[in-house]
Protein backbone atom coordinates (compact mmCIF):
# COMPACT_ATOMS: atom_id res chain seq x y z
CA UNK A 1 0.00 0.00 0.00
CA UNK A 2 1.02 3.51 -1.19
CA UNK A 3 2.22 5.58 1.89
CA UNK A 4 1.48 9.23 1.54
CA UNK A 5 4.51 11.78 2.27
CA UNK A 6 3.19 14.29 4.37
CA UNK A 7 3.64 18.17 4.29
CA UNK A 8 6.59 18.31 6.00
CA UNK A 9 8.28 15.75 4.59
CA UNK A 10 7.30 17.17 1.01
CA UNK A 11 8.55 20.74 1.54
CA UNK A 12 11.96 18.92 2.26
CA UNK A 13 11.90 17.11 -0.80
CA UNK A 14 10.94 20.35 -2.65
CA UNK A 15 14.17 22.08 -1.08
CA UNK A 16 16.45 19.27 -1.51
CA UNK A 17 15.13 19.46 -5.58
CA UNK A 18 15.84 23.04 -6.24
CA UNK A 19 18.86 23.15 -4.55
CA UNK A 20 20.25 20.15 -7.34
CA UNK A 21 17.80 22.39 -10.38
CA UNK A 22 19.91 25.50 -10.07
CA UNK A 23 23.18 23.92 -10.85
CA UNK A 24 21.89 21.33 -13.12
CA UNK A 25 22.28 23.02 -16.47
CA UNK A 26 21.39 20.70 -19.44
CA UNK A 27 20.52 18.05 -17.47
CA UNK A 28 16.89 16.76 -15.78
CA UNK A 29 16.96 16.56 -12.36
CA UNK A 30 15.08 13.71 -10.31
CA UNK A 31 15.02 13.50 -5.99
CA UNK A 32 13.07 10.36 -4.44
CA UNK A 33 12.16 10.36 -0.57
CA UNK A 34 13.40 6.47 -0.42
CA UNK A 35 10.73 6.18 2.92
CA UNK A 36 7.59 7.11 1.07
CA UNK A 37 8.70 6.31 -2.31
CA UNK A 38 7.49 9.87 -3.47
CA UNK A 39 9.75 11.95 -6.44
CA UNK A 40 10.00 15.14 -7.80
CA UNK A 41 11.17 15.35 -11.61
CA UNK A 42 12.19 18.22 -13.82
CA UNK A 43 9.26 19.75 -15.75
CA UNK A 44 11.52 19.17 -18.87
CA UNK A 45 11.67 15.47 -18.00
CA UNK A 46 7.87 15.59 -17.75
CA UNK A 47 7.63 17.14 -21.16
CA UNK A 48 10.29 15.24 -23.10
CA UNK A 49 9.46 11.96 -22.33
CA UNK A 50 5.45 12.26 -21.28
CA UNK A 51 5.52 11.11 -17.78
CA UNK A 52 2.60 11.06 -15.62
CA UNK A 53 3.72 14.33 -13.60
CA UNK A 54 6.36 16.43 -11.87
CA UNK A 55 5.06 14.08 -8.54
CA UNK A 56 5.44 10.58 -8.49
CA UNK A 57 4.85 7.62 -6.51
CA UNK A 58 6.82 4.57 -7.66
CA UNK A 59 9.01 6.68 -10.05
CA UNK A 60 11.69 4.07 -10.37
CA UNK A 61 9.56 1.46 -11.71
CA UNK A 62 7.61 3.84 -13.96
CA UNK A 63 10.98 5.12 -15.33
CA UNK A 64 11.84 1.59 -15.77
CA UNK A 65 8.98 1.53 -18.51
CA UNK A 66 11.03 4.15 -20.06
CA UNK A 67 13.92 2.32 -20.98
CA UNK A 68 14.31 0.70 -23.58
CA UNK A 69 13.71 -3.40 -23.58
CA UNK A 70 17.10 -4.43 -24.26
CA UNK A 71 19.11 -1.94 -21.50
CA UNK A 72 16.31 -2.59 -18.31
CA UNK A 73 18.56 -5.66 -17.20
CA UNK A 74 21.78 -3.69 -16.58
CA UNK A 75 19.24 -0.16 -15.75
CA UNK A 76 17.44 -2.67 -12.75
CA UNK A 77 20.94 -3.98 -11.57
CA UNK A 78 22.62 -0.48 -11.22
CA UNK A 79 19.34 0.51 -8.89
CA UNK A 80 19.05 -2.40 -6.99
CA UNK A 81 23.15 -2.38 -6.07
CA UNK A 82 23.11 0.93 -4.97
CA UNK A 83 19.69 0.87 -2.74
CA UNK A 84 21.44 -2.82 -1.61
CA UNK A 85 24.18 -1.49 -0.21
CA UNK A 86 23.12 2.23 0.80
CA UNK A 87 25.51 4.02 -0.85
CA UNK A 88 27.57 4.12 -4.01
CA UNK A 89 26.80 6.12 -7.47
CA UNK A 90 24.37 5.19 -10.21
CA UNK A 91 25.98 6.23 -13.50
CA UNK A 92 25.42 4.27 -16.76
CA UNK A 93 24.05 4.80 -20.57
CA UNK A 94 20.46 3.59 -21.65
CA UNK A 95 18.12 4.84 -24.04
CA UNK A 96 14.84 6.23 -23.19
CA UNK A 97 12.02 6.70 -25.34
CA UNK A 98 10.68 10.50 -25.69
CA UNK A 99 7.08 10.89 -26.22
CA UNK A 100 7.49 11.15 -29.71
CA UNK A 101 8.38 7.73 -29.39
CA UNK A 102 12.11 7.41 -30.20
CA UNK A 103 14.60 6.30 -28.24
CA UNK A 104 17.54 8.63 -27.30
CA UNK A 105 20.36 7.61 -25.55
CA UNK A 106 20.62 9.08 -22.04
CA UNK A 107 23.67 9.20 -19.42
CA UNK A 108 22.16 8.82 -15.86
CA UNK A 109 23.74 9.76 -12.38
CA UNK A 110 22.64 8.97 -8.85
CA UNK A 111 23.55 9.27 -5.54
CA UNK A 112 21.81 8.09 -2.14
CA UNK A 113 22.07 10.84 0.55
CA UNK A 114 21.98 10.15 4.26
CA UNK A 115 20.33 11.62 7.07
CA UNK A 116 22.02 12.50 10.36
CA UNK A 117 21.89 8.90 11.62
CA UNK A 118 23.68 7.26 8.57
CA UNK A 119 20.38 6.08 7.42
CA UNK A 120 19.55 6.27 3.48
CA UNK A 121 17.06 9.47 2.94
CA UNK A 122 16.63 10.61 -0.65
CA UNK A 123 18.05 8.85 -3.82
CA UNK A 124 18.92 12.17 -6.05
CA UNK A 125 20.28 12.28 -9.76
CA UNK A 126 20.08 14.08 -12.96
CA UNK A 127 19.62 12.50 -16.89
CA UNK A 128 21.45 14.03 -19.78
CA UNK A 129 19.97 13.24 -22.84
CA UNK A 130 22.26 12.98 -25.57
CA UNK A 131 19.77 14.20 -28.25
CA UNK A 132 20.09 17.93 -26.67
CA UNK A 133 23.56 17.37 -26.51
CA UNK A 134 25.64 21.14 -27.85
CA UNK A 135 22.70 22.54 -26.33
CA UNK A 136 24.61 25.32 -25.01
CA UNK A 137 26.28 28.97 -26.39
CA UNK A 138 29.89 29.49 -25.14
CA UNK A 139 30.11 33.03 -25.87
CA UNK A 140 26.37 34.08 -24.23
CA UNK A 141 26.08 30.85 -21.58
CA UNK A 142 21.77 30.45 -23.39
CA UNK A 143 21.03 27.33 -24.60
CA UNK A 144 22.04 27.69 -28.36
CA UNK A 145 20.19 27.39 -31.64
CA UNK A 146 20.30 23.40 -30.93
CA UNK A 147 18.24 23.92 -28.12
CA UNK A 148 15.98 26.54 -29.45
CA UNK A 149 14.61 23.74 -32.03
CA UNK A 150 14.25 20.84 -28.79
CA UNK A 151 12.56 22.87 -27.21
CA UNK A 152 9.98 24.13 -30.17
CA UNK A 153 9.46 20.33 -30.81
CA UNK A 154 9.35 19.14 -27.44
CA UNK A 155 6.04 21.77 -26.89
CA UNK A 156 4.34 20.83 -30.25
CA UNK A 157 4.71 17.19 -28.87
CA UNK A 158 3.12 17.67 -25.82
CA UNK A 159 0.56 19.87 -27.13
CA UNK A 160 1.94 23.03 -25.26
CA UNK A 161 0.86 26.93 -26.69
CA UNK A 162 3.87 29.40 -26.71
CA UNK A 163 4.83 32.04 -27.94
CA UNK A 164 8.10 32.95 -29.89
CA UNK A 165 10.27 36.60 -29.97
CA UNK A 166 13.39 36.93 -32.24
CA UNK A 167 15.56 40.02 -31.42
CA UNK A 168 18.16 41.29 -33.11
CA UNK A 169 20.20 44.80 -33.42
CA UNK A 170 20.22 46.48 -37.24
CA UNK A 171 22.78 47.99 -36.49
CA UNK A 172 25.35 45.92 -35.32
CA UNK A 173 27.08 45.08 -38.49
CA UNK A 174 28.82 48.33 -38.52
CA UNK A 175 29.26 48.24 -34.49
CA UNK A 176 31.59 45.17 -35.17
CA UNK A 177 33.15 47.17 -38.34
CA UNK A 178 33.77 50.00 -35.88
CA UNK A 179 35.06 48.37 -32.66
CA UNK A 180 36.20 44.61 -33.51
CA UNK A 181 34.42 41.45 -32.88
CA UNK A 182 35.58 41.34 -29.61
CA UNK A 183 33.85 44.32 -27.98
CA UNK A 184 30.50 43.42 -30.60
CA UNK A 185 30.59 40.46 -28.71
CA UNK A 186 30.61 42.56 -25.05
CA UNK A 187 27.68 44.36 -26.24
CA UNK A 188 25.85 41.12 -26.88
CA UNK A 189 26.49 39.92 -23.64
CA UNK A 190 26.04 43.31 -22.04
CA UNK A 191 22.15 43.28 -24.01
CA UNK A 192 21.48 39.50 -22.76
CA UNK A 193 22.50 40.19 -18.84
CA UNK A 194 19.96 43.79 -18.92
CA UNK A 195 17.13 40.94 -20.45
CA UNK A 196 17.71 38.38 -18.47
CA UNK A 197 17.61 41.08 -15.40
CA UNK A 198 14.37 42.38 -16.81
CA UNK A 199 12.01 40.27 -18.54
CA UNK A 200 10.19 38.92 -15.38
CA UNK A 201 10.97 35.52 -15.93
CA UNK A 202 8.02 35.37 -19.03
CA UNK A 203 10.09 33.21 -21.10
CA UNK A 204 13.56 31.18 -21.76
CA UNK A 205 16.64 33.00 -23.85
CA UNK A 206 18.29 31.43 -26.61
CA UNK A 207 21.08 32.36 -28.79
CA UNK A 208 20.96 31.61 -32.50
CA UNK A 209 23.25 32.63 -34.97
CA UNK A 210 25.02 35.86 -35.24
CA UNK A 211 23.31 38.32 -33.37
CA UNK A 212 20.26 37.09 -33.40
CA UNK A 213 18.38 36.27 -29.79
CA UNK A 214 15.23 33.77 -29.03
CA UNK A 215 12.34 34.25 -25.79
CA UNK A 216 10.20 31.59 -25.38
CA UNK A 217 7.65 32.15 -23.40
CA UNK A 218 4.70 29.95 -22.21
CA UNK A 219 2.75 32.18 -19.80
CA UNK A 220 3.09 35.88 -21.84
CA UNK A 221 0.71 36.93 -24.18
CA UNK A 222 2.05 38.53 -27.79
CA UNK A 223 0.80 42.02 -26.75
CA UNK A 224 2.66 41.80 -23.13
CA UNK A 225 5.63 40.64 -25.30
CA UNK A 226 5.49 44.00 -27.71
CA UNK A 227 5.09 45.84 -24.57
CA UNK A 228 8.53 44.18 -23.16
CA UNK A 229 10.39 45.29 -26.20
CA UNK A 230 8.82 48.71 -26.71
CA UNK A 231 10.72 49.07 -23.19
CA UNK A 232 13.79 47.93 -24.53
CA UNK A 233 13.28 50.41 -27.57
CA UNK A 234 13.05 53.35 -25.02
CA UNK A 235 15.80 52.25 -23.40
CA UNK A 236 18.17 52.13 -25.87
CA UNK A 237 16.85 55.61 -28.22
CA UNK A 238 19.79 57.22 -25.55
CA UNK A 239 23.46 56.24 -26.29
CA UNK A 240 25.03 54.12 -23.47
CA UNK A 241 28.98 53.87 -22.31
CA UNK A 242 30.61 50.71 -22.20
CA UNK A 243 34.61 49.34 -21.83
CA UNK A 244 34.70 53.74 -22.29
CA UNK A 245 32.87 53.99 -25.43
CA UNK A 246 29.34 55.64 -26.30
CA UNK A 247 27.62 52.86 -28.31
CA UNK A 248 24.14 53.47 -30.05
CA UNK A 249 21.98 50.04 -30.43
CA UNK A 250 19.02 49.78 -32.67
CA UNK A 251 17.38 46.64 -32.56
CA UNK A 252 14.45 44.70 -34.50
CA UNK A 253 11.85 41.98 -33.62
CA UNK A 254 9.85 39.90 -35.29
CA UNK A 255 7.07 37.18 -33.35
CA UNK A 256 4.92 34.19 -33.85
CA UNK A 257 2.29 32.68 -31.29
CA UNK A 258 1.77 28.72 -31.79
CA UNK A 259 -1.50 27.43 -30.46
CA UNK A 260 -2.23 24.38 -33.14
CA UNK A 261 0.53 21.58 -33.11
CA UNK A 262 -0.07 19.97 -36.77
CA UNK A 263 3.51 21.82 -37.67
CA UNK A 264 7.07 21.27 -37.26
CA UNK A 265 9.81 22.96 -35.61
CA UNK A 266 11.24 24.27 -39.08
CA UNK A 267 7.83 25.66 -40.19
CA UNK A 268 7.70 27.95 -37.08
CA UNK A 269 11.11 29.02 -37.79
CA UNK A 270 10.85 30.40 -40.68
CA UNK A 271 7.55 32.11 -40.25
CA UNK A 272 9.61 33.72 -37.10
CA UNK A 273 12.57 34.58 -39.49
CA UNK A 274 9.81 36.61 -41.88
CA UNK A 275 8.82 38.51 -38.99
CA UNK A 276 12.02 38.79 -37.82
CA UNK A 277 13.10 40.47 -40.94
CA UNK A 278 9.93 42.37 -41.65
CA UNK A 279 10.69 44.42 -38.59
CA UNK A 280 14.49 44.78 -39.47
CA UNK A 281 14.32 45.73 -43.55
CA UNK A 282 10.34 47.47 -43.50
CA UNK A 283 9.78 48.47 -40.37
CA UNK A 284 12.64 50.46 -39.40
CA UNK A 285 12.46 48.10 -35.87
CA UNK A 286 9.04 48.37 -34.87
CA UNK A 287 7.52 44.73 -33.51
CA UNK A 288 6.38 42.86 -36.19
CA UNK A 289 3.94 39.65 -35.55
CA UNK A 290 3.37 37.22 -37.91
CA UNK A 291 0.03 36.67 -37.66
CA UNK A 292 -1.57 33.24 -37.97
CA UNK A 293 -4.91 33.94 -39.87
CA UNK A 294 -7.18 31.58 -41.26
CA UNK A 295 -7.50 31.68 -45.35
CA UNK A 296 -10.82 31.10 -47.01
CA UNK A 297 -10.56 27.42 -46.91
CA UNK A 298 -10.37 27.68 -42.49
CA UNK A 299 -6.69 26.70 -42.93
CA UNK A 300 -4.08 28.68 -40.92
CA UNK A 301 -1.33 30.31 -41.92
CA UNK A 302 1.25 28.23 -39.97
CA UNK A 303 -0.90 25.12 -41.27
CA UNK A 304 -0.31 25.82 -44.67
CA UNK A 305 3.13 27.03 -44.79
CA UNK A 306 3.78 23.81 -43.05
CA UNK A 307 1.85 21.64 -45.92
CA UNK A 308 3.75 23.86 -48.65
CA UNK A 309 7.19 22.73 -47.07
CA UNK A 310 5.77 19.03 -47.04
CA UNK A 311 5.12 19.07 -50.32
CA UNK A 312 8.36 20.78 -51.05
CA UNK A 313 10.21 17.82 -49.35
CA UNK A 314 7.80 15.39 -51.54
CA UNK A 315 9.43 16.14 -54.50
CA UNK A 316 7.53 19.44 -54.86
CA UNK A 317 3.98 17.93 -55.52
CA UNK A 318 1.52 19.56 -55.47
CA UNK A 319 3.41 22.88 -57.00
CA UNK A 320 2.69 24.31 -60.50
CA UNK A 321 4.50 26.70 -63.34
CA UNK A 322 2.06 29.47 -64.46
CA UNK A 323 3.28 31.30 -67.17
CA UNK A 324 2.55 35.17 -67.57
CA UNK A 325 3.29 36.55 -71.08
CA UNK A 326 5.96 39.22 -72.23
CA UNK A 327 5.09 41.29 -75.04
CA UNK A 328 7.17 43.70 -77.02
CA UNK A 329 6.06 47.55 -77.36
CA UNK A 330 6.63 47.84 -80.82
CA UNK A 331 4.18 45.39 -82.11
CA UNK A 332 2.61 43.21 -79.63
CA UNK A 333 4.01 39.94 -80.13
CA UNK A 334 5.55 37.13 -77.80
CA UNK A 335 8.68 38.31 -76.66
CA UNK A 336 8.84 35.22 -73.78
CA UNK A 337 6.96 34.76 -70.50
CA UNK A 338 7.75 35.00 -66.80
CA UNK A 339 7.58 31.35 -64.94
CA UNK A 340 5.62 31.98 -61.29
CA UNK A 341 4.82 29.19 -58.86
CA UNK A 342 1.25 28.09 -57.88
CA UNK A 343 0.67 25.76 -54.81
CA UNK A 344 -2.53 23.93 -55.43
CA UNK A 345 -4.15 22.52 -52.18
CA UNK A 346 -6.13 19.65 -51.43
CA UNK A 347 -9.06 21.25 -52.56
CA UNK A 348 -8.30 22.56 -55.98
CA UNK A 349 -8.04 26.10 -54.57
CA UNK A 350 -5.18 28.00 -56.54
CA UNK A 351 -2.31 29.27 -52.99
CA UNK A 352 -0.59 32.71 -55.03
CA UNK A 353 3.61 32.81 -54.30
CA UNK A 354 2.80 36.35 -52.31
CA UNK A 355 1.33 33.59 -49.52
CA UNK A 356 4.56 31.41 -49.23
CA UNK A 357 7.18 32.79 -50.78
CA UNK A 358 8.44 35.21 -48.52
CA UNK A 359 8.40 32.96 -46.11
CA UNK A 360 10.18 29.98 -47.92
CA UNK A 361 12.93 32.16 -49.37
CA UNK A 362 14.40 32.17 -46.25
CA UNK A 363 14.19 28.52 -45.90
CA UNK A 364 16.91 26.02 -46.50
CA UNK A 365 14.04 24.01 -48.39
CA UNK A 366 14.10 26.50 -51.02
CA UNK A 367 16.76 26.45 -53.25
CA UNK A 368 15.43 22.40 -54.09
CA UNK A 369 12.44 24.25 -54.82
CA UNK A 370 13.99 27.03 -56.72
CA UNK A 371 15.78 24.24 -59.04
CA UNK A 372 12.28 22.72 -59.39
CA UNK A 373 10.75 25.67 -60.79
CA UNK A 374 13.88 26.13 -63.59
CA UNK A 375 14.02 22.43 -64.81
CA UNK A 376 9.52 22.48 -64.65
CA UNK A 377 9.63 25.56 -66.42
CA UNK A 378 12.43 24.50 -68.98
CA UNK A 379 10.96 20.98 -70.28
CA UNK A 380 7.53 22.99 -70.55
CA UNK A 381 8.89 25.72 -72.57
CA UNK A 382 11.32 23.95 -74.41
CA UNK A 383 8.43 23.08 -77.22
CA UNK A 384 7.68 26.26 -77.17
CA UNK A 385 11.24 27.07 -79.26
CA UNK A 386 10.04 25.34 -82.27
CA UNK A 387 7.61 27.25 -82.89
CA UNK A 388 9.29 30.61 -81.83
CA UNK A 389 13.24 30.30 -81.79
CA UNK A 390 14.13 33.64 -80.25
CA UNK A 391 11.37 33.27 -77.09
CA UNK A 392 13.27 33.80 -73.94
CA UNK A 393 11.66 32.25 -70.63
CA UNK A 394 12.29 34.36 -67.53
CA UNK A 395 12.97 33.09 -64.05
CA UNK A 396 13.28 34.36 -60.37
CA UNK A 397 16.08 33.73 -58.43
CA UNK A 398 16.28 33.95 -54.32
CA UNK A 399 18.89 34.96 -52.25
CA UNK A 400 19.17 31.26 -51.00
CA UNK A 401 19.60 30.09 -54.38
CA UNK A 402 22.43 32.61 -54.88
CA UNK A 403 24.33 31.79 -51.89
CA UNK A 404 24.91 28.32 -52.37
CA UNK A 405 28.35 27.80 -53.99
CA UNK A 406 26.78 24.89 -56.09
CA UNK A 407 24.72 27.52 -57.78
CA UNK A 408 26.00 27.94 -61.17
CA UNK A 409 26.92 23.99 -60.92
CA UNK A 410 23.17 23.78 -60.99
CA UNK A 411 21.70 25.62 -63.43
CA UNK A 412 24.10 24.17 -66.22
CA UNK A 413 22.99 20.88 -64.92
CA UNK A 414 19.97 21.47 -64.95
CA UNK A 415 20.29 23.17 -68.82
CA UNK A 416 22.32 20.24 -70.11
CA UNK A 417 19.61 17.77 -68.65
CA UNK A 418 16.33 19.73 -69.74
CA UNK A 419 18.34 19.99 -73.07
CA UNK A 420 16.92 24.03 -73.21
CA UNK A 421 19.69 26.60 -74.86
CA UNK A 422 21.21 29.19 -72.78
CA UNK A 423 20.48 32.29 -75.01
CA UNK A 424 17.04 31.53 -74.53
CA UNK A 425 16.94 31.87 -70.67
CA UNK A 426 16.71 34.86 -68.59
CA UNK A 427 17.24 34.86 -64.94
CA UNK A 428 15.49 37.43 -62.23
CA UNK A 429 17.18 38.96 -59.23
CA UNK A 430 16.09 41.38 -56.93
CA UNK A 431 17.72 44.69 -55.33
CA UNK A 432 17.90 41.50 -51.99
CA UNK A 433 20.95 40.34 -53.78
CA UNK A 434 22.86 43.26 -52.53
CA UNK A 435 23.66 41.17 -49.23
CA UNK A 436 25.29 38.79 -51.31
CA UNK A 437 29.31 39.33 -51.62
CA UNK A 438 29.44 41.55 -54.26
CA UNK A 439 32.65 40.35 -55.68
CA UNK A 440 30.81 36.53 -55.55
CA UNK A 441 27.87 38.55 -57.47
CA UNK A 442 30.08 39.77 -60.06
CA UNK A 443 31.46 36.75 -60.72
CA UNK A 444 27.67 34.86 -60.82
CA UNK A 445 26.82 37.38 -63.19
CA UNK A 446 30.27 37.44 -65.37
CA UNK A 447 29.46 33.53 -65.71
CA UNK A 448 25.86 33.38 -66.64
CA UNK A 449 26.42 36.19 -69.27
CA UNK A 450 29.32 33.91 -70.34
CA UNK A 451 27.85 30.75 -70.93
CA UNK A 452 25.17 32.86 -72.87
CA UNK A 453 22.11 33.59 -70.21
CA UNK A 454 20.67 36.75 -69.64
CA UNK A 455 20.18 38.60 -66.56
CA UNK A 456 17.42 40.77 -65.34
CA UNK A 457 17.18 43.27 -62.20
CA UNK A 458 13.60 42.62 -61.12
CA UNK A 459 11.20 45.52 -59.07
CA UNK A 460 13.81 48.40 -60.15
CA UNK A 461 13.47 51.46 -58.54
CA UNK A 462 11.80 49.57 -55.39
CA UNK A 463 15.12 49.79 -52.79
CA UNK A 464 17.64 52.00 -52.03
CA UNK A 465 20.39 50.06 -53.83
CA UNK A 466 19.08 49.61 -57.53
CA UNK A 467 21.67 52.29 -59.36
CA UNK A 468 24.32 50.69 -57.17
CA UNK A 469 23.64 47.11 -58.96
CA UNK A 470 23.09 48.09 -61.78
CA UNK A 471 26.61 49.80 -61.49
CA UNK A 472 28.37 46.68 -60.69
CA UNK A 473 26.56 43.99 -62.17
CA UNK A 474 26.20 43.55 -65.99
CA UNK A 475 22.41 43.65 -66.50
CA UNK A 476 20.55 42.71 -69.93
CA UNK A 477 17.16 43.77 -68.60
CA UNK A 478 15.61 46.37 -65.92
CA UNK A 479 12.19 45.41 -64.71
CA UNK A 480 10.46 48.66 -63.62
CA UNK A 481 7.92 47.59 -61.05
CA UNK A 482 3.95 48.04 -61.46
CA UNK A 483 4.04 50.66 -58.83
CA UNK A 484 5.95 53.18 -60.85
CA UNK A 485 3.23 53.20 -63.73
CA UNK A 486 0.07 52.28 -62.13
CA UNK A 487 -0.72 56.02 -61.96
CA UNK A 488 0.95 56.89 -65.25
CA UNK A 489 -2.17 58.12 -67.15
CA UNK A 490 -2.82 60.78 -64.56
CA UNK A 491 0.45 61.47 -62.49
CA UNK A 492 2.72 63.53 -64.93
CA UNK A 493 5.66 62.22 -62.46
CA UNK A 494 5.56 58.68 -63.34
CA UNK A 495 6.16 59.61 -67.07
CA UNK A 496 9.07 61.50 -66.58
CA UNK A 497 10.21 58.45 -64.21
CA UNK A 498 9.79 55.91 -66.86
CA UNK A 499 12.15 58.06 -69.33
CA UNK A 500 14.57 58.55 -66.37
CA UNK A 501 14.94 54.69 -66.49
CA UNK A 502 15.08 54.64 -69.82
CA UNK A 503 18.32 56.67 -70.02
CA UNK A 504 20.02 54.62 -66.96
CA UNK A 505 18.78 51.86 -69.31
CA UNK A 506 20.61 52.95 -72.22
CA UNK A 507 23.63 53.86 -70.32
CA UNK A 508 23.88 50.89 -69.00
CA UNK A 509 23.46 48.81 -72.12
CA UNK A 510 19.83 47.08 -70.38
CA UNK A 511 16.50 46.86 -71.94
CA UNK A 512 13.76 48.38 -70.28
CA UNK A 513 10.48 45.81 -69.46
CA UNK A 514 7.70 47.44 -67.66
CA UNK A 515 5.53 45.52 -65.58
CA UNK A 516 1.85 46.19 -64.70
CA UNK A 517 0.39 47.64 -68.25
CA UNK A 518 -3.25 46.80 -67.48
CA UNK A 519 -4.64 49.07 -70.20
CA UNK A 520 -4.28 50.19 -73.76
CA UNK A 521 -3.88 54.18 -72.85
CA UNK A 522 -1.13 53.04 -70.45
CA UNK A 523 0.77 50.91 -73.01
CA UNK A 524 -0.33 53.99 -75.67
CA UNK A 525 2.22 56.07 -72.72
CA UNK A 526 4.66 53.87 -72.48
CA UNK A 527 5.50 53.76 -76.23
CA UNK A 528 6.67 57.50 -76.39
CA UNK A 529 9.72 55.86 -74.21
CA UNK A 530 12.45 53.66 -74.96
CA UNK A 531 10.58 50.55 -73.53
CA UNK A 532 11.39 47.46 -74.96
CA UNK A 533 8.54 44.66 -73.71
CA UNK A 534 5.39 44.85 -71.94
CA UNK A 535 4.14 42.46 -68.84
CA UNK A 536 0.52 43.44 -67.45
CA UNK A 537 -2.61 42.20 -67.36
CA UNK A 538 -3.86 43.97 -70.54
CA UNK A 539 -2.39 40.96 -72.09
CA UNK A 540 -3.06 38.03 -69.49
CA UNK A 541 -2.76 37.63 -65.79
CA UNK A 542 -0.18 34.42 -64.93
CA UNK A 543 -2.00 31.00 -66.50
CA UNK A 544 -1.30 27.42 -66.74
CA UNK A 545 1.18 25.72 -69.25
CA UNK A 546 -1.72 24.45 -71.48
CA UNK A 547 -3.32 27.88 -71.39
CA UNK A 548 -0.66 29.51 -72.66
CA UNK A 549 0.39 27.16 -75.32
CA UNK A 550 -3.40 27.81 -76.63
CA UNK A 551 -3.57 31.14 -76.20
CA UNK A 552 0.01 32.49 -76.84
CA UNK A 553 1.77 29.80 -78.74
CA UNK A 554 -0.78 28.16 -81.15
CA UNK A 555 -1.82 32.00 -82.09
CA UNK A 556 1.68 32.48 -83.10
CA UNK A 557 1.66 29.39 -85.26
CA UNK A 558 -1.21 30.07 -87.00
CA UNK A 559 -0.41 33.78 -87.94
CA UNK A 560 2.58 32.96 -88.89
CA UNK A 561 1.20 30.47 -91.72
Amino acid sequence: MTKEITEKRLQKLNAVFDSYAMVAEGTDVYVCDIAYDYSRWSKKAVELYGLPGEYMHAAGDIWESYVHPDDRNVYRSSIDEIFANGCGIHDMQYRAKSLAGKYNMCTCKGVILKNDAGEPEYFVGMIRNHSLNESVDNVTGLRNKNGFFNDVSRYLDCGIPFRIVMYGAINYTRINDLFGYDFGTRILQHCIRYVQDHNQNIGDLYRLDGVRVALISRTATIEQLRENYRQYQEILKKPFLLDGRQVLLEINAGAVAVDRFDINADTIFSCLTRAYQESKYNKHGDFSFFENGNSKNGIFRLERINRIRNSVIQQCSNFEVFYQPIMTAENEELEGAEALIRWIDESGNIVPPDEFIPVLENDALFPELGEWILRQAMKECREILKTIPDFVLNVNLSYAQLQKLDFLDTVKSAMEEVGYPPENLCLEITERCRFLDMERLMAICRDLNRYGIKVALDDFGTGFSSLSILQSLHIDILKIDRQFVKDIVRDGRQERLVRSIGKVGEIFGSRICVEGVETEEMRDILRKYDVYTFQGYLYSKPIPHREFMKRFVEKHADAEQ
